[in-house]
């Protein structure tokens, strides 16, 4: 008899102590991402380049790649058009890449 008494109090211990813990935890659905401002160097082409790159990444993306050649950055914006499908026409081909060189560019031609 008391081993049932025993085992009867145990369990309506557990699920009380279960019950309360499952009253203190809250789930929170979603994710909440913080904005994170990525700033472009002011310069020609700055706003032609800024709206067909952005379209689908942020501008952080661009800084990541680091100072690079301009050849570097001919071929990513020809990537960008022929795998990704950017929003880049052939004859705006030139002003995004010299505003890349320019303002994020290493010096270096190749």
């Amino acid at each position: 008899m008391k081993k049932v008494t025993v085992l009867a109090l145990t369990a309506v211990t557990l699920l009380t102590s279960l019950n309360a813990a499952e009253k203190k935890v809250e789930v929170q659905k979603g994710i909440k991402m913080p904005y994170m401002e990525f700033p472009m160097k002011q310069g020609k082409g700055m706003y032609s380049t800024k709206g067909k790159c952005n379209m689908c990444h942020s501008w952080g993306y661009v800084l990541n790649q680091g100072p690079q050649s301009k050849k570097f950055w001919r071929k990513k914006v020809i990537k960008m058009i022929t795998v990704f499908q950017a929003p880049i026409r052939n004859e705006d081909i030139d002003e995004v890449v010299e505003y890349l060189y320019a303002n994020y560019g290493n010096g270096k031609e190749e």
